[in-house]
C-alpha cells in the first residue's frame, strides 16, 4: 500500500495551484479604486466649485427674482407673473429676441462650415501652417473691444476700408453699421471672423483623431477625396460637432460686448439684441426683476435650440 501511494505520488506532475484572490487581495483593489475616485473628486471639485458659485446660484437667484419687484435700493416684493406678462407685451424684448435669433442663426451655420474648411486646409501638409494657424487664432485671443474698433474703422460708411475695396470692383458703398438693413448682418460678420478661430482648433484637434489607417483603406479602394470625406473624416468629426454646436449657439445668444462698443442697440434698434436689453433694463432702469425674467427666457430659448440642433444631429446619424 506504501508502495502504490508512493508510486501515484511519484508519477504525479507538480501543477501550480489555482490561487484565488483572498479577501487581503479584494480589500487591496477597492481601496485603490476608492483612492481614484477621491482623486477624481478632488480635480473636479475647483470646476464644480465654479460652476455652482459662478452658475447655478446665480441661475437659481434669477428664477425668483424674476416673480419679484426688485431695484436696488428696496427689498424684493413677490409680484407673480407681472413680469414675464409685461416683457411679451414689451415692443423693445420682442425685437430683441428676433435680432438675437437672427443673429445666431447667421453665424452658427456659417461659422461651423467655415471653420471646418480652415482646418481642412491647414491639415493638409503646406508650407507655413503654423503661421497660418496662429493667424486665424488671433482674434480670439484679441479683446472684443479692440477686435470691435478696428471694425468700426473698417465698416465706416465715409474712409472705412471695406467701401474702398468695393470701390475697386465698381461696386457702391455700403452703410454697413449705421444702416438697419445691414447692421446686424455686419455685425454677425465680425462674429463669425472673431469665433472662427477657436472652432478651427477644434476641429484641428478632431481631424488628428481621424484613423489614417481607415483613409488608407478607402484610397486603395478606390474612393476619392469627396468620398473619404463623406463616409470617413465626416462621421469621425460627430464628437467635435456637438462641442462646436453648443458652445457657439451659447456664444451667439450672449453677444453684448461687440454691440455695446459698435452699435449701442442701433441704428433704430437693428442690432438690439437679448443681452443688451437685459443689461438696458437691469442697470439702466435698475429693473432687476424684470431683467431676471428676460434671462430666464433666453436661457430656455437656448435650450430649444440646442434640444432641436441635437435632434437634428441625431437623425442625421441615425439616416448615416
Amino acid at each position: 500500500m506504501s508502495k502504490s501511494m508512493h508510486t501515484t505520488a511519484g508519477s504525479a506532475e507538480p501543477t501550480a495551484p489555482h490561487e484565488k484572490p483572498g479577501p487581503r487581495r479584494r480589500r487591496g483593489t477597492n481601496g485603490m479604486i476608492r483612492a481614484q475616485r477621491r482623486a477624481g473628486l478632488v480635480m473636479m471639485a475647483p470646476a464644480m466649485l465654479n460652476v455652482t458659485v459662478f452658475l447655478g446660484v446665480p441661475l437659481v437667484l434669477a428664477f425668483v427674482l424674476s416673480f419679484t419687484d426688485y431695484g436696488f435700493f428696496a427689498p424684493p416684493t413677490f409680484i407673480g407673473l407681472e413680469n414675464y406678462t409685461e416683457m411679451f407685451a414689451d415692443a423693445d424684448f420682442q425685437i430683441s429676441v428676433v435680432n438675437t435669433v437672427i443673429y445666431t442663426l447667421l453665424v452658427v451655420p456659417f461659422a461651423m462650415g467655415l471653420a471646418l474648411i480652415v482646418a481642412l486646409a491647414l491639415n493638409m501638409p503646406i508650407r507655413g501652417r503654423g503661421v497660418y494657424r496662429v493667424m486665424f487664432y488671433v482674434p480670439v485671443v484679441t479683446a472684443t473691444v479692440s477686435v470691435a474698433t478696428v471694425w468700426l474703422w473698417i465698416l465706416n460708411p465715409t474712409f472705412g476700408l471695406a467701401n474702398q475695396i468695393l470701390g475697386l470692383f465698381g461696386l457702391p458703398p455700403s452703410q454697413w453699421l449705421t444702416d438697419p438693413d445691414t447692421a446686424l448682418g455686419s455685425l454677425a460678420m465680425i462674429g463669425i471672423w472673431q469665433g472662427l478661430g477657436t472652432k478651427m482648433v477644434i476641429y484641428l484637434a478632431a481631424l488628428q483623431g481621424v484613423n489614417p489607417a481607415l483613409v488608407e483603406a478607402a484610397r486603395l479602394d478606390g474612393a476619392n477625396r469627396w468620398q473619404v470625406f463623406r463616409h470617413i473624416t465626416w462621421p469621425s468629426l460627430g464628437p467635435a460637432h456637438f462641442f462646436v454646436f453648443i458652445t457657439s449657439i451659447i456664444a451667439s445668444f450672449q453677444v453684448f460686448d461687440l454691440v455695446y462698443v459698435t452699435t449701442e442697440g442701433g441704428p433704430a434698434n437693428a442690432t438690439r439684441v437679448l443681452v443688451y436689453d437685459i443689461y438696458e433694463n437691469a442697470f439702466g432702469a435698475l429693473d432687476l426683476g424684470y431683467a431676471s425674467a428676460e434671462s430666464v427666457f433666453m436661457f430656455a430659448l437656448m435650450a430649444v435650440f440646442i434640444a432641436a440642433g441635437l435632434r437634428l444631429q441625431r437623425s442625421k446619424s441615425d439616416d448615416n
